[in-house]
């Protein structure tokens, strides 16, 4: 969604148990679902534990439970509900919910996500992991992304992360669409 802004601090989060529930999962986890990596060029250097994820036609295709669901969601709603409390009105649809992993010195080249969904929908980035040697822009400029902390991103603007160093960096992603932003076709398939 295009906020106006290239980046919003949402400020800080108990992430512990999320952190710890994502950092204990094992390698296969990271691979179950490729979908994003085998559809979008951009996130070929990145492995995704997708819990929540909706078709590419939505409002007209269906949002579903993904293999992560069961991983994650215990330890990932709670933070979600908290920060869409704190920041945004209630009765909106949480459209997406992942733990994405950028590998070691991988990156994701410049782009701007062009789905109907990612229009109206807040892009909200909870990291997990990174370190200074991670580098993310928006429209050429470097963000910095702080450990327990939440940002919404404007994914309308183009955006890279580098990851250049020899550290996973890992950051947990949700989209969420506020009452207002959605049809009454959607709000009929609630």
């Amino acid at each position: 969604m295009d906020i106006d802004v290239a980046q919003k601090p949402l400020g800080p989060f108990l992430i512990n148990d999320l952190k710890q529930c994502i950092l204990d999962q094992p390698p296969e986890a990271w691979t179950e679902q490729s979908l994003r990596q085998k559809a979008y060029e951009v996130h070929k250097d990145t492995e995704s534990i997708v819990m929540l994820f909706c078709e590419e036609n939505w409002p007209e295709g269906d949002i579903h439970k993904d293999m992560g669901w069961d991983r994650l969601s215990e330890t990932a709603m709670p933070i979600i509900n908290a920060i869409l409390e704190k920041h945004y009105p209630p009765g909106g649809i949480l459209l997406r919910a992942m733990a994405a992993k950028l590998k070691a010195n991988g990156q994701i080249r410049p782009h701007k996500d062009t789905l109907h969904s990612f229009h109206i929908g807040h892009r909200i980035h909870v990291p997990i992991t990174t370190n200074p040697a991670v580098r993310f822009t928006i429209d050429g400029r470097p963000y910095p992304f702080q450990v327990g902390h939440a940002y919404e991103l404007n994914n309308q603007k183009k955006h890279s992360v580098l990851n250049m160093s020899n550290e996973d960096r890992i950051s947990f992603i949700f989209d969420y669409v506020p009452p207002q932003n959605l049809t009454k076709h959607s709000l009929e398939k609630l």
